[in-house]
């Protein structure tokens, strides 16, 4: 199947373009990341308390109204109507230093209310709870594994391709990371574990995408000897477009399912968004970022790519 066939796009002749692009999105995020004093961590990371209680009937009012009696008032609330379930959050920096019981306090609060509607369902509580040490100790495992996955990636593609493919793999990865990071703090969403999975198979599925296009351009190299470096990569960009295109678009139809109509809970959506902004940016970056920067790499450099396999 073959989607887009016979296109001619100047795909780095509208590089300008592309960078222009990516450097708006790339400064909003990182404007937004310095105003909010960096990402908007959550108890994975930050320490805190969270509960889940099931209610025959409540609503988000009527829990903001008994949270902020108890004491709570910067409590996150997330209400999941289908399993008549609420997950109560509150980070460290919500916490008064020295209480260590607030999921208890918050727990029995909640099971002594009047409201009739207040009262959780039997057995329906449940508390965890993380502390500011564990949730640093996550946060340096989350930044190392992102960090060492990058690393090993540019050692691979180096040594597979050239080192100029290396470097415009990771280019595009880490600018797909600091997008994604950036629209998470603009839209104030919550950084945890699955936020964290979402952004390493963001990596992987940017590093697929850009992988195919970069064995184009190797074989086309062997192929079209003597030709313009910008006609060999245009010509490969374009002969990989449909199935890019494919790609992507079965990719993002399953994530944009998971995020509209599943009711697993409030992670799994954040899960979701992300990996519905790491396909789209992803697959622009492989062809608007991972290319040219391997373009403007050889004609800094003056790098002779070799025509014999």
């Amino acid at each position: 199947m073959e989607l887009l066939k016979d296109t001619e796009i100047d795909f780095l002749g509208r590089r300008n373009i592309g960078f222009m692009l990516s450097m708006v999105l790339i400064l909003a995020g990182i404007i937004s990341l310095i105003s909010h004093g960096g990402p908007r961590f959550g108890i994975d990371f930050s320490g805190g308390v969270k509960i889940r209680a099931k209610f025959d009937q409540v609503t988000k009012d009527q829990l903001k109204s008994k949270l902020t009696e108890l004491g709570y008032p910067l409590a996150s609330i997330q209400l999941d109507l289908t399993k008549k379930e609420a997950i109560i959050s509150v980070t460290e920096t919500n916490v008064e230093k020295g209480d260590i019981s607030v999921g208890q306090t918050i727990a029995t609060g909640l099971l002594s209310a009047n409201d009739s509607s207040l009262k959780v369902v039997t057995g329906g509580l449940n508390i965890s709870e993380v502390g500011p040490s564990v949730g640093k100790d996550l946060e340096w495992a989350a930044l190392w594994s992102i960090l060492t996955s990058i690393l090993i990636l540019l050692a691979y593609i180096s040594f597979r391709f050239q080192f100029q493919f290396g470097v415009g793999a990771i280019v595009a990865l880490i600018h797909d990371v600091l997008i994604t990071l950036g629209i998470f703090s603009l839209l104030k969403i919550e950084i945890n574990l699955p936020t964290v999975a979402a952004f390493l198979t963001i990596i992987g599925y940017s590093l697929n995408d850009t992988i195919v296009v970069f064995d184009r351009i190797r074989e086309n190299q062997k192929i079209m000897k003597g030709a313009d470096d910008l006609h060999i990569l245009n010509k490969s960009i374009n002969q990989s477009l449909s199935r890019t295109v494919i790609t992507s678009l079965t990719t993002l139809t399953v994530v944009l399912l998971i995020y509209f109509f599943s009711t697993a809970g409030e992670e799994i959506n954040t899960f979701a968004l992300a990996l519905i902004i790491g396909v789209l940016i992803g697959t622009y970056s492989s062809i608007f970022v991972a290319s040219p920067i391997v373009h403007i790499w050889k004609q800094k450099f003056q790098i002779n790519t070799p025509q014999t396999s």
